[in-house]
């Protein structure tokens, strides 16, 4: 007979659900304000919000200790914090990152006659924002979109080299699901392939997310340093042979660190080793 699941310790809906509504309500807080209404108080956000005033500004208090909201000292009222903006620059430099690196792809693409792809991070997973085909018959199938486990491919190795070691303690937690027999899902394991990544500036993937299919990623770096996405060149195993790798390397790396510029990246990359 079934053993009925057992709720979690201290966990309280009613106050789960109180805390969804106040991130909610802060969300809807932050776009209540626009071009035309750049500067709102207490009681403007209340009745467009339709809660308390009080709600409102306990909200508003912590959204200005994060520096999400900025207080006019002068009248009281808030406007959007540059924190926001802190933010916003992240997402924009993917979507900069897209468009600036297409030509540099291309001729990564020409030069070693492989796939090639430009990977981002999104929780665990690398999302592949392009991957132009091989110009050979037998190739790789384009995965532009695709979403794999960071820990199972070369891009994803590469973009979790950016994290600190508590951030990546936390992406360590997760269930990792194996992709192919072999596929590498040992937590030390992959935390030596990460710190390898920050000595020698690469990742290699030999068949642990497609039988197969082997790639060879570097990382690129945003302008103050940061891991901002991953270029690999993937192939069949057919023709990427290992003892190639020691020359394809250098070339991956040189298509990484020109993107890497045209991103405004100069000098050293921020390595937490």
């Amino acid at each position: 007979m079934p053993t009925p699941e057992k709720s979690e310790p201290n966990r309280n809906p009613r106050r789960d659900s109180t805390r969804l509504s106040s991130v909610t309500t802060a969300i809807h807080l932050l776009k209540t304000f626009s071009l035309e209404d750049q500067e709102l108080g207490i009681s403007e956000l209340a009745k467009r919000l339709g809660v308390a005033k009080s709600t409102v500004h306990r909200l508003a208090s912590a959204l200005l200790d994060e520096g999400l909201l900025q207080q006019n000292p002068e009248n009281g009222r808030y406007r959007l914090g540059v924190g926001l903006f802190s933010l916003g620059s992240q997402v924009r430099s993917r979507f900069d990152v897209v468009n600036a690196s297409k030509k540099i792809l291309n001729d990564l693409r020409e030069r070693t006659q492989e796939n090639v792809r430009l990977a981002v991070l999104e929780g665990q997973r690398a999302v592949f924002m392009h991957d132009f085909e091989s110009p050979q018959t037998l190739r790789l199938k384009s995965g532009t979109g695709r979403q794999l486990p960071a820990f199972a491919v070369a891009e994803g190795l590469c973009l979790l080299s950016g994290m600190r070691e508590p951030e990546l303690e936390r992406f360590l937690e997760a269930p990792r699901k194996p992709m192919t027999e072999k596929t590498i899902t040992d937590a030390a394991e992959i935390r030596e392939r990460v710190r390898r990544v920050k000595r020698q500036g690469y990742a290699i993937e030999d068949e642990e997310c497609e039988i197969g299919t082997r790639c060879l990623a570097a990382p690129i770096y945003t302008s103050d340093g940061r891991v901002l996405a991953a270029v690999g060149v993937a192939g069949p195993r057919l023709r990427m042979k290992k003892s190639q790798f020691s020359k394809l390397a250098p070339v991956v790396i040189e298509a990484a660190e020109t993107i890497s510029q045209t991103m405004g990246f100069s000098g050293r990359p921020r390595i937490y080793v």
